[in-house]
């Protein structure tokens, strides 16, 4: 069986051997498996806007801010989830390409449920904040974790579809993180805000993704890099055996020029000329595209209320807005791969600026509502995209600290871009806000859409060489 020939044929690389299986159950149940880990990231990262009310109601926080760096204001929690993301990303991704993919995205989600389950507690914003960024570090590893062992488990005619699907899986958190809220938020059951609730709930189902989980296989990619190749080719070959068990063909490996190299990755790496640009294009992409992904999906419930729609209604509206989330990447699992990635990128990021204006001047709920939906689904499009397409950008022995060295900016932009959102929202409403974003959406556009390198289909040792 050509199985066992490729298995003790030297010349052939375990990336090579991975990059020409067919899409499988297998495959796809590796992929779900990865994604329920993450269900509960997005779970984290949504809940920030449904239970602002809550915090509001609960007399922690308010809406706006005295100063830029006001404790006592909303801006402040938004501040210290993307404070401890960015710390995570930048200072700990590394651990991921020393240690491995598997162990750190066990132990990040860990570290996350408890700093959650601790937050809830909490009745003063100091400490809110603290232990919001605290389980926030675990956040930040674990997302870059994910793209990264994602991008090396697929092959490269799955890997677009792959990130789609991972994307919907996780997406659909937010509409039951937005359901949850708009039933909870408003009361107060055996003692508990209703906004605690949403947070424990959340800490304690990440626990139970953690025990499914521990099937998942390391990477192939990184045992190869690391000389554990004995180990890769088992979980290579076991793969192919699954597959072609169910009746598939495996078709000739492609073999990459230099792909069998092995030496140690450094931070150093993604600052020489062959990668230097890729690192400046993305480090400027993710300073601004967060202020449009995050400036509507961590605020929507507010921005409603600033237009004069009353609480109970805004909760309503932000759940039928967020029952769109899956959809963007749902429909991707179909067409991520025939168009090339940068160009979903750029256009996603026009037709938020775009449909972000339009929602601003939404004056009737139907309004509100198609404009909701359809940012959501050009934010949810730009999401799956850009985390495919920056784990693509560079080598195996250095992609989780050089993602996360990248993706680390978006964080540190966030956390200043909501005080930014709040002053705006202050003193010119929600057209002043997504005048903004509309600004910040134009500059992805001209920095992914003139400087990004094509990837789409190509194999990864390709691209990174």
């Amino acid at each position: 069986m050509a199985t066992d020939g490729m298995a003790t044929d030297s010349s052939v690389t375990v990336a090579a051997r991975l990059d020409r299986l067919p899409a499988s159950r297998h495959t796809r149940r590796l992929v779900t498996l990865l994604s329920l880990g993450g269900w509960f990231e997005f779970y984290d990262l949504f809940f920030t806007a449904y239970v602002a009310l809550g915090l509001f109601k609960a007399g922690i926080f308010k809406a706006t801010t005295a100063g830029l760096f006001d404790l006592n204001g909303f801006a402040s929690f938004v501040a210290a989830l993307f404070a401890g993301l960015f710390v995570g990303t930048i200072a700990f991704s590394w651990l991921s390409d020393r240690f491995g993919r598997r162990s750190i995205f066990t132990f990040a989600l860990l570290w996350y449920s408890i700093g959650a389950f601790v937050m809830a507690f909490q009745k003063t914003p100091e400490g809110i904040d603290l232990w919001r960024f605290i389980a926030s570090v675990g956040l930040g590893v674990e997302l870059v974790n994910v793209d990264t062992y994602l991008s090396e488990l697929v092959p490269k005619n799955q890997r677009g579809p792959a990130f789609a699907y991972n994307q919907f899986v996780m997406f659909t958190a937010v509409p039951i993180v937005a359901f949850l809220a708009w039933q909870l938020v408003p009361r107060t059951i055996g003692g508990l805000d209703g906004w605690r609730i949403v947070v424990i709930l959340g800490s304690i189902g990440a626990v139970v993704i953690w025990w499914i989980r521990r099937s998942l296989p390391e990477s192939p990619r990184w045992l190869a890099q690391h000389g554990r190749t004995a180990e890769a080719e088992r979980i290579v070959g076991d793969l192919e055996k699954k597959i072609e068990a169910d009746g598939a063909v495996l078709a000739p490996p492609e073999i990459v020029a230099g792909e069998a190299e092995r030496k140690a990755g450094a931070w150093t790496e993604m600052w020489n000329p062959r990668y230097r640009g890729r690192t400046v294009m993305l480090v400027i992409y993710n300073l601004f595209q967060t202020i449009g992904y995050y400036g509507f999906s961590s605020w929507v419930p507010t921005l409603l209320i600033s237009q004069g729609v009353e609480v109970t209604k805004s909760l309503a509206y932000t759940f039928i807005i967020a029952v769109a989330a899956p959809i963007g990447p749902l429909i991707g699992v179909a067409f991520a791969d025939r168009f090339e990635r940068k160009w979903q990128i750029a256009w996603a990021a026009i037709g938020i600026a775009v449909f972000g204006l339009l929602f601003a001047y939404q004056k009737t709920a139907a309004g509100v509502i198609v404009c909701g939906l359809l940012i959501t689904l050009a934010n949810n499009w730009l999401s799956f995209s850009f985390h495919a397409y920056q784990a693509e950008l560079y080598p195996t022995r250095i992609r989780a600290q050089a993602v996360g060295f990248v993706y680390s900016w978006s964080r540190f932009s966030a956390i200043f871009s909501g005080f930014i959102i709040a002053f705006f929202l202050g003193r010119y409403g929600t057209i002043g806000v997504f005048s903004f974003i509309a600004g910040a959406m134009v500059v992805v556009f001209v920095v992914i859409g003139g400087f990004g390198p094509p990837v789409t289909q190509r194999r990864l040792e390709a691209i990174a060489s």
